[in-house]
């Protein structure tokens, strides 16, 4: 077995580009994600005996490391563009949101005894991720640390229900398109799938030292700061002055203007990933698979309830409705 921690983030850094490349090149692979990729072939690493499920190269991975990629990613975030929404696209989405905690609670509260004492947990995760995006999934779960099985679980069926969501979301705009006339507009799929491929191949410019010396900075900056407001205005915990700070930063046309960080952040995300997939025992995983496949059907369930029966009430357009919802259970683009 390898142990050397080096030579386990040699190999982490492995799975993570065979991940990437697989789901631009396989449109199998595509379904899928490379973050569900990834943590696939952790685990297979492990459980095969050639890597451990205990390594200081994880343990520094889901702290500092997977901090620093959220920090990273919230960087690139505009809330400019969020207000340029319009009224009625943030109202869509924040009924969306409030879907998606109802169906978080409600499936915390009928299937805590199947899934296991941690379930507040994973309702803290899917709360997350389905009002904004994977992003969310691992800093609420990073900040509670929840368990590598669950959160492995919680990964694949997070992936799976959001494949068909996403798709009949899609399904709606291009069904109310075609109802309307013909638009010339590309389809969805092919959209998606360029897309996929621009993310991972799209250049980010001429990254210097300039940008990797002021990422760096921002980066320890936030870090420690949250650190320390969070032992100082306890209860309140340290993620979320991490994401405020980051968030507030972000707004700085300076800081918005540094490259790399989206790229960076998004890296850092999947070998914490990789690393949750390598701490997992794939028979605890089937354990606790089905129940949990279920939790993120009836969240997502309730979140589609929410948003397009009370969106239809308030006499909202069918595509606003989608899109929101898209990006709720989706996240950002």
């Amino acid at each position: 077995m390898i142990s050397d921690p080096t030579a386990v983030f040699f190999l982490l850094a492995a799975v993570v580009a065979v991940s990437l490349t697989l789901e631009v090149r396989f449109r199998f692979f595509r379904a899928f994600g490379a973050a569900l990729v990834g943590i696939l072939l952790g685990m297979a690493l492990s459980n095969a005996g050639l890597i451990p499920g205990e390594s200081p190269a994880y343990d520094f991975l889901m702290g500092p490391a997977v901090s620093a990629g959220i920090i990273l990613i919230l960087l690139s975030v505009d809330v400019r563009t969020v207000v340029q929404a319009g009224p009625t696209m943030l109202a869509a989405f924040a009924i969306g949101a409030v879907g998606s905690a109802a169906g978080a609670t409600v499936g915390a509260l009928m299937l805590s005894g199947l899934v296991g004492p941690d379930t507040w947990k994973l309702a803290g995760q899917f709360a997350g991720t389905y009002t904004g995006g994977g992003a969310n999934f691992a800093a609420v779960g990073a900040a509670l640390g929840t368990g590598g099985e669950l959160f492995s679980a919680g990964i694949a069926a997070d992936v799976i229900v959001t494949a068909v969501w996403m798709a009949a979301c899609l399904a709606v705009p291009v069904i109310w398109s075609r109802a309307a006339g013909p638009t010339g507009a590309p389809e969805a799929e092919d959209i998606d799938h360029a897309a996929a491929a621009g993310k991972l191949y799209a250049s980010v410019g001429a990254v210097g030292l300039m940008d990797i010396g002021l990422l760096a900075t921002i980066v320890f900056g936030t870090l420690w700061l949250s650190g320390l407001l969070g032992d100082m205005l306890a209860p309140i915990p340290s993620v979320l002055w991490l994401t405020t700070i980051a968030l507030l930063l972000a707004q700085i046309p300076r800081v918005g203007r540094i490259r790399g960080a989206g790229v960076i952040g998004n890296y850092l995300v999947l070998l914490f990933l990789a690393s949750n997939g390598a701490k997992s025992v794939v028979a605890n995983i089937l354990a606790v698979g089905p129940p949990v496949v279920y939790y993120a059907l009836i969240t997502v369930a309730l979140h589609g309830v929410v948003i397009f029966g009370l969106g239809s009430v308030l006499r909202l357009d069918l595509r606003t409705l989608a899109v929101a919802s898209q990006a709720n259970v989706g996240g950002p683009a």
